[in-house]
């Protein structure tokens, strides 16, 4: 958070849950359209199009907590996207290597939204 923020695109964890958001749609929708898992597709691009809204709304209500509770939807979504990829890798519509790769992409994505939720609550309760 050293360098000043000028919208919620250049926050590192939107910026880890777009490309995030990104590899779904390049890499393993596309396996999922070609097994006719129509259903999945459609829940899979919904969460993770939800993690990079939530970022994004919550940046815009300018609240330190309001901005960690929205982070905190967007980790529910980002979570859900990985329980969809465990479903399409269970049921053998990706395969071990595309599985292991977008599991490293989850855990860039969680590893900075974790951060910047604890950076949102500490900035929360330093005394004014």
């Amino acid at each position: 958070m050293k360098d000043e923020l000028k919208t919620f695109e250049d926050l590192e964890a939107y910026k880890a849950a777009r490309e995030f958001r990104i590899f779904i749609g390049k890499e393993i929708t596309p396996k999922l359209v070609v097994a006719k898992e129509y259903d999945l597709v459609n829940q899979i691009k919904m969460s993770s199009r939800s993690v990079t809204a939530n970022i994004s709304e919550g940046y815009g209500r300018y609240h330190y907590l309001d901005t960690a509770k929205f982070c905190s939807n967007a980790r529910g979504s980002l979570c859900e996207t990985l329980d969809h990829i465990n479903v399409a890798y269970d049921d053998k519509f990706i395969d071990t290597d595309l599985y292991q790769l977008a599991r490293t992409e989850y855990g860039n994505s969680i590893k900075l939204l974790n951060g910047y939720i604890k950076y949102l609550h500490n900035s929360a309760n330093k005394p004014k």
